[in-house]
């Protein structure tokens, strides 16, 4: 996998965005449930989730809150960045089989304290399933030391 290289703060613009994609498999449900330890039958036990006003199997909320975490680490603001808060919501379940559409943009940027805010949305075809607002502190760019 290839790094993409830190954009400096400075070269950030209010309504610049990203995207990535996610299938949400049962490998990718499991393996989150070692992960994280939480090993929710509502999960991982198709019989028990057939009984929940879901009636079947759905995604961790947070699995698919890791999707932004991804988008955020990676793309925009990218690497170098920190990720100091996120509020989110969950609007609508996330079933096995889904594709997750995560989607990032920029909405404000303080030179000052050198944060970042981002308006963050996950879909699953045109259902949104979740909604975030996160605060993201980047580097700026280096400059030369006085001689």
């Amino acid at each position: 996998m290839t790094q993409k290289a830190p954009i400096p703060l400075e070269d950030f613009r209010v309504g610049q965005s990203a995207e990535i994609t996610r299938l949400v498999d049962d490998a990718t449900v499991r393996a989150f449930a070692e992960v994280s330890g939480d090993h929710n039958p509502l999960h991982l036990d198709e019989e028990f989730a057939r009984r929940t006003p879901y009636r079947g199997r759905i995604a961790h909320g947070a699995l698919i809150a890791s999707y932004l975490s991804a988008l955020l680490g990676n793309e925009l603001p990218g690497p170098g960045s920190i990720f100091v808060s996120m509020d989110l919501g969950f609007r609508s379940p996330v079933r096995i089989g889904d594709t997750v559409r995560s989607r990032a943009e920029v909405i404000s940027i303080d030179l000052k304290s050198r944060m970042i805010e981002l308006a963050c949305s996950c879909r699953v075809g045109d259902t949104e399933v979740m909604t975030a607002r996160a605060s993201v502190m980047v580097r700026t760019r280096k400059r030369k030391s006085a001689e």
